[in-house]
């Protein structure tokens, strides 16, 4: 997270009543949101490897934590998610474009055949924040979420300048998408002049 989750938790005085966590990788942020006392998490990771080893992770803490080996998007299908080396971390289901210029050392030898959902198909009414890391596919994530949209307050998204996957969206569309949906972004980090960053969303009463 490039933006600090407890820097803003305490900016902006986020009460948050649970935290939906698409793309959580190796459950890495885990541990930030129980030391803001978020113990209602539900996580989403389609790798099956990765999503072992959240899972590992996530038993370790006394919360109220479940898992979906699943990707998310606007459609019910099947795909082929490309794999990164570095631990997968850069894996999405879109192919690498810029990606490959900025990280030569990263390459994306390997795909993964993974099912992906829509998130209003999860009924998740308990969760008013939404932290979306899917690498550039974070629009079809909110597209397959409107329903669940009016139940969040927060999103903390991964927003793209450039093209770092193959028709990946750009952060003036996720802008306007949400806006839609009463969202304004207040926060925005770019990771260096990579054409990728964090952006951070409340929802305008």
């Amino acid at each position: 997270m490039i933006i600090d989750f407890n820097t803003i938790f305490n900016s902006y005085k986020m009460e948050i009543t649970g935290v939906i966590h698409v793309g959580a990788h190796h459950g890495e942020e885990i541990p930030v949101y129980i030391n803001n006392g978020i113990k209602n998490i539900v996580l989403f990771e389609p790798v099956l490897d990765s999503f072992y080893k959240v899972a590992s992770h996530a038993s370790n803490y006394n919360a109220n934590i479940t898992g979906h080996q699943v990707a998310l998007g606007s459609e019910n299908k099947i795909v082929n998610m490309y794999l990164s080396s570095n631990q997968c971390e850069s894996s999405s289901i879109l192919k690498p474009k810029k990606h490959l210029e900025l990280y030569p050392d990263v390459t994306f030898d390997k795909t993964e055949e993974v099912e992906v959902n829509k998130l209003d198909d999860y009924n998740l009414t308990d969760y008013n924040m939404l932290n979306i890391d899917v690498q550039g596919y974070e629009l079809e994530v909110l597209k397959g979420a409107k329903n669940t949209l009016q139940y969040i307050d927060y999103i903390y998204c991964e927003v793209n300048s450039d093209e770092i996957y193959e028709n990946n969206a750009y952060i003036e569309d996720i802008d306007n998408f949400l806006s839609e949906f009463s969202f304004v972004r207040i926060e925005t980090d770019w990771w260096e002049d990579h054409g990728w960053g964090d952006a951070f969303y409340v929802k305008q009463e």
